[in-house]
């Protein structure tokens, strides 16, 4: 089981209805399409679009698997002071004084452009449960960060 932010939850319901209904039936047409144009076994259009469909389907059925087994959290009742699922963390790193903000979410809802971190990201993992002022030392691919929590903000 996995939590997610409501907001997080009606974009994945919206990305899988469009698939659904708006994606699916134009590959399928491609896929009619192609078939009428003859012989299949040397019909480019034919497999491209059959391979488009398998691809679809796939993401489909990951969407309805992430939808079966997560939880919405309910925002009201999240309590502590401490950083968790849905903190914004607004921090500064020591070595280049960068200042930098965070919103830490479920790994569906991920996005570095819209600055939110999976949970399960390193940076979310050393960050989990520590407070405002605490200095957190993360281990990344490029060696080791050390960040200052500047301010904490439950989404």
């Amino acid at each position: 089981m996995e939590y997610m932010s409501q907001e997080g939850y009606e974009k994945l319901v919206a990305e899988l209805r469009q698939l659904e209904s708006v994606e699916l039936p134009r590959v399928r047409e491609a896929i009619a399409e192609a078939r009428d144009k003859g012989d299949l076994s040397e019909n480019f259009e034919y497999h491209a679009a059959k391979r488009e469909q398998s691809r679809l389907l796939g993401r489909i059925r990951f969407k309805q698997r992430v939808l079966e087994h997560v939880r919405v959290i309910d925002t009201s009742k999240l309590k502590g002071d401490g950083i968790g699922l849905l903190s914004k963390v607004e921090m500064t790193n020591l070595a280049s004084n960068a200042r930098m903000a965070y919103t830490i979410v479920s790994p569906h809802e991920a996005s570095i452009r819209e600055g939110k971190i999976s949970i399960k990201s390193p940076i979310a993992q050393a960050l989990l449960n520590k407070k405002e002022g605490d200095v957190v030392e993360v281990r990344v691919p490029a060696g080791i960060q050390r960040f200052h929590i500047d301010h904490i903000i439950r989404v």
